[in-house]
């Protein structure tokens, strides 16, 4: 049974507006990761969710699956990831779809490599866990160069040691998460969370888990894709 992807895709973006629709050399942002989870074969179905008749309208046209529209009252500044799944997910079954794992991509994250998506299914597959993050390590870090204000707005490290790395390297690894999430489907439903418990890393490279959420990322993007770095 091959697993179902999941786009969700809403048409009130805060950062750059109409972001997911934004042209991006010459198509559609979503485009990219409709075309790609197609192209893959690793799917069942590509199915976007979103309560905007445009972005369904141009998801079709790619070749994803709308089989429903999401609710107005979860396209929301304040609407969770998990409150959108779990809706995308119950309304599939009801429509018959039948998968036991499903992978929910960003479409801000376009370029993130087949091989790691499979990776990611097998790791989950093969595992005793519910979910599979797909992550990078992050060069910033809560330990050796990241700060908060404290109580007294002096500024204190994120994250104590008892003796404090004196370089980055000595300092524990932190992720960045980078739009691939992998579901075991029943594990999801019974939690509701986009991070339920017991849940795996698998590490991708930086470059194909680049995030286009601002004008400068569309930018660099922009650049990437003219140069054929990505």
């Amino acid at each position: 049974m091959k697993p179902i992807c999941i786009i969700s895709a809403r048409g009130g973006s805060k950062g750059v507006s109409r972001k997911n629709i934004r042209p991006l050399l010459n198509k559609p942002l979503i485009a990219y990761t409709i075309e790609k989870s197609l192209k893959s074969d690793i799917f069942s179905h590509v199915i976007v969710s979103t309560e905007d008749k445009e972005i369904a309208k141009i998801s079709k046209k790619f070749g994803a699956e709308v089989p429903f529209m999401r609710p107005k009252n979860l396209a929301k500044d304040t609407t969770g990831m998990a409150e959108v799944l779990v809706h995308a997910v119950l309304q599939l079954n009801s429509l018959g779809y039948d998968f036991d794992v499903f992978v929910n991509r960003d479409c801000t994250v376009p370029f993130i490599r087949d091989s790691d998506i499979a990776s990611s299914i097998k790791l989950l597959k093969k595992s005793n866990c519910n979910a599979v993050y797909g992550v990078y390590v992050q060069h910033f870090n809560p330990y050796f160069n990241m700060m908060e204000k404290g109580s007294s707005d002096y500024l204190e490290f994120s994250k104590k040691m008892k003796v404090k790395p004196t370089r980055r390297q000595d300092a524990p690894k932190v992720y960045q998460l980078n739009g691939l999430f992998t579901y075991n489907t029943k594990q999801f439903l019974k939690f509701k969370n986009q991070y339920p418990p017991k849940g795996l890393a698998i590490e991708i490279p930086a470059e194909t888990g680049i995030m286009i959420d601002t004008e400068l990322e569309f930018k660099i993007v922009e650049m990437m894709l003219k140069q054929k770095l990505i």
